[in-house]
């Protein structure tokens, strides 16, 4: 988790929790008819799916390229090792 403490991820937990009661408070308080709170709610809703996916994904990507970092330099020590024992 790269030294981030149950205190930092939960500080980030109650933020989000806030923001979306903020959020929710303010949809049901506006002076719209209720066809327009549902637009903006469900553009609520598919704005998270795609901010959780796109985290996801970027993850995702980060993990890979350490990964095939890894393996690269794995590759490079061998072929170093090789060269080595046979000079």
């Amino acid at each position: 988790m790269l030294g981030q403490s149950k205190l930092w991820i939960s500080f980030n937990y109650a933020c989000v929790a806030v923001a979306y009661a903020m959020l929710s408070l303010s949809l049901m308080l506006m002076p719209v008819d209720l066809s327009t709170k549902g637009y903006v709610g469900m553009g609520i809703l598919f704005l998270t799916g795609s901010l959780i996916t796109l985290v996801k994904t970027l993850q995702e990507q980060r993990i890979n390229d350490q990964f095939s970092s890894k393996l690269e330099r794995a590759k490079h020590e061998k072929i170093l090792e090789d060269y080595v024992t046979k000079a």
